[in-house]
């Protein structure tokens, strides 16, 4: 019995000291990951990696690591363009979910088979693109986009002034639209067309409610897959595959 007992007191300690190295070693691998994934995207903040399942160094012995989580706050995407029209679009939270990370052997590389996340992009952000200036739809009148917000459902509501023989209607009016990605682009639809008091072409008043934001470079090569609006944003779903994360 008291061999019994001295066996299971060495048991206990040693599993012990297994997963105090094995949480001491995870949290040096995601300090590590963090560190190569902003020099590797070229981030201004580190990002939060945390790396999941137990125990971790069973995985790495395997060579493939089940699950990482990886959140970047204040991303600045591309907007697409070349020379003088390059731009970025601040994302204030993207979340993504690793599956399956291969990694090389001194971990120079790191590729996930596949990934899913969600990215937050703000209203204000977001009007940016909705060419808030003052546009002529018809002869004497000028509409303008001045604000975005949720319209519930899933659909955004996109709110018009306007400017009628130079007379400014008394109320802006508002519509709502339908978001959609297509590739890597974010558009937003009216569903109807706002009321100005005059005859409009329907062209020339969506040349002002529709519009579309291209988002490009995304960490690791994930891309757009779904939108909708939400309380302080557009909410936007993305996917990948074989996404790189390191190297």
């Amino acid at each position: 019995m008291r061999a019994l007992r001295i066996s299971l007191i060495l048991l206990v300690v040693l599993g012990g000291l297994f997963v105090l190295a094995d949480r001491v070693a995870v949290g040096f691998a995601e300090d590590e990951a963090a560190d190569r994934i902003k020099s590797t995207e070229g981030l201004t903040v580190t990002p939060d990696v945390s790396i999941e399942g137990f125990p971790f160094l069973t995985q790495v012995l395997g060579g493939e690591l089940d699950d990482v989580k990886i959140g970047i706050n204040d991303y600045e995407a591309s907007t697409g363009g070349t020379g003088s029209a390059t731009g970025t679009i601040r994302i204030d939270d993207l979340d993504a979910e690793m599956h399956g990370v291969a990694f090389s052997g001194d971990y120079s590389s790191a590729t996930a088979g596949s990934a899913t996340g969600t990215a937050s992009i703000s209203y204000a952000e977001l009007l940016k693109a909705a060419k808030p200036e003052p546009v002529e739809v018809a002869p004497g009148v000028k509409a303008q986009i001045i604000g975005l917000s949720d319209g519930g459902n899933g659909k955004i509501k996109v709110t018009v002034s306007a400017t009628v023989f130079g007379k400014k209607l008394s109320e802006p009016v508002s519509v709502l639209s339908s978001l959609s990605v297509s590739g890597g682009t974010v558009k937003v639809h009216a569903d109807s067309l706002p009321k100005l008091g005059v005859q409009l072409a329907e062209g020339r008043i969506r040349s002002i409610t529709d519009f579309q934001q291209k988002i490009e470079q995304l960490p690791g090569g994930i891309k757009l897959d779904k939108v909708e609006a939400a309380p302080d944003g557009v909410e936007i779903s993305v996917k990948g595959s074989d996404v790189r994360l390191v190297g």
